[in-house]
């Protein structure tokens, strides 16, 4: 499948996607946003991946948020509302996808920037990079499941401050807020800190990542109770009975035995 804005490879188990505007600061348009949607819809059955990643071209911005030459001509209702829909089905495609999806924040994330990155599952990030929920420097609100996930993540008051403000978050406090789970050191180059960094996720097995980012997505779509005990223990039974847990079993086994 070939992409206009995108970049997509397979690389040992990881879907690697890449935004390719660099000219417009990777801003989202309506046709990134689909491709995005097609793109993780197209690859969501697949089951040799272990997780995903996602990232912007060059070093400036992961993504600058919506294009505003591109929305300057939709003023209606009608249009206000269907750029929603369209736009949260687009980041709904990386919700729901089955395994681990990785932000790589190369840059600043601002506005719809913010909101792909908080739709994804876990946020690291360049040094230099910031995070930026700047909709209400527009006058708008977020809309495309964003408010909510930054709601979650931070707690109602941290993300209100955050909307109200609009500030440019730098990644000692974006970490300590839990907007990023981590970040690049200074004097790192960025590329290979993310391998250094996904090298983990690589060594895991399809079927596992996929048990641990159904556990994700149900608390993060409020599941609570009995009907999540019972999601993790027939996740457990699933991963138990694959001929990998013996396969591994063995091997431990084997050497705490000698």
């Amino acid at each position: 499948m070939t992409y206009q804005f995108l970049d997509v490879a397979e690389d040992n188990g990881l879907l690697k996607v890449l935004i390719n505007r660099p000219a417009k600061r990777n801003a989202l348009s309506q046709a990134v946003l689909g491709e995005l949607r097609q793109c993780f819809e197209s690859n969501a059955a697949r089951q040799d991946i272990i997780a995903a990643v996602i990232r912007g071209a060059g070093d400036r911005c992961f993504a600058a948020g919506g294009d505003l030459q591109e929305f300057d001509g939709m003023r209606s209702r009608e249009q206000a509302e269907r750029i929603g829909v369209d736009s949260c089905a687009a980041l709904d495609a990386i919700r729901h996808f089955p395994v681990p999806v990785v932000a790589l924040l190369n840059g600043d994330a601002l506005g719809g920037g913010g909101e792909l990155a908080v739709a994804c599952d876990i946020r690291v990030a360049a040094n230099h990079a910031r995070i930026a929920f700047v909709q209400g420097t527009l006058n708008i609100a977020p809309a495309w499941g964003g408010g909510m996930d930054l709601m979650r993540l931070v707690g109602p008051a941290q993300a209100l401050r955050l909307l109200c403000r609009a500030d440019l978050v730098a990644v000692e406090e974006a970490l300590s807020l839990g907007l990023i789970q981590a970040y690049c050191p200074a004097g790192q180059e960025f590329e290979a800190w993310c391998e250094d960094f996904l090298a983990p996720f690589r060594a895991r097995k399809p079927q596992v990542t996929r048990a641990f980012k159904a556990l994700a997505r149900a608390q993060r779509e409020g599941l609570q109770g009995e009907p999540l005990r019972k999601l993790e223990n027939s996740l457990l039974v699933e991963t138990w009975c694959h001929a990998d847990h013996w396969e591994a079993h063995d091997k431990v086994l084997a050497r705490i035995s000698a």
